[in-house]
């Protein structure tokens, strides 16, 4: 018997397991759709010596380098994936996608 247990004949497997070798990669996403990940969104940033940062106390204004309306940034585990916009659905949050960044721009920026 095979070392994998399937109903398929092993040269079927052999030919799975290899079809990327050959050109024609067959990509089967199932075995990372559970794999959890970091969504987060910013809104902008500051930069402010420590100073300044130590004065903080509730009721400061830290002023952003965004402006007031312009799209947020959508990260996945840290990476730019999108920009989108502030939504409230049923009291909550939740962001509108307004651009996404395409697959080769994201691999562009990881370098």
């Amino acid at each position: 018997m095979n070392d994998i247990e399937t109903n398929e004949p092993a040269a079927a497997q052999f030919s799975d397991l290899h079809a990327e070798d050959a050109g024609a990669p067959d990509l089967n996403l199932d075995v990372i759709l559970d794999v959890p990940v970091t969504l987060s969104l910013e809104v902008g940033r500051a930069r402010l010596p420590i100073r300044n940062l130590l004065q903080l106390n509730q009721g400061s204004v830290v002023e952003l380098e965004r402006g007031a309306g312009e799209s947020l940034d959508v990260f996945v585990n840290g990476t730019l994936i999108a920009h989108g916009e502030v939504v409230v659905i049923n009291d909550r949050f939740g962001v509108r996608l307004t651009d996404v960044v395409s697959p080769s721009e994201r691999i562009r920026r990881l370098r």
